[in-house]
């Protein structure tokens, strides 16, 4: 079984867009809310976050991540796959 990965973002985001396109070019599925306009899922993204309200915020396994410069030093650290590779 894959890791579950879930992506709070705003669609014209560009860092979100460079978060989900490092994601895609690893092959992960991900669940994404788009939390454009919706205060609501914003508030639910903070709370899970630490009260981060930046977007993306990203969580495997329910494990908060961070963001995309978050993901990125992961990947570059080698990190990522090592999480992405644990099940849910």
């Amino acid at each position: 079984m894959a890791a579950k990965v879930e992506i709070y973002t705003w669609r014209t985001c560009p860092f979100c867009i460079r978060a989900k396109s490092l994601l895609t070019r690893k092959g992960v599925e991900f669940t994404e809310y788009s939390v454009d306009g919706d205060e609501a899922a914003r508030d639910k993204m903070a709370d899970r976050a630490n009260g981060r309200r930046s977007v993306p915020q990203i969580f495997i396994n329910d494990l908060h991540i961070g963001g995309c410069d978050d993901i990125h030093a992961l990947d570059q650290y080698g990190k990522l796959d090592e999480l992405l590779a644990q099940s849910s």
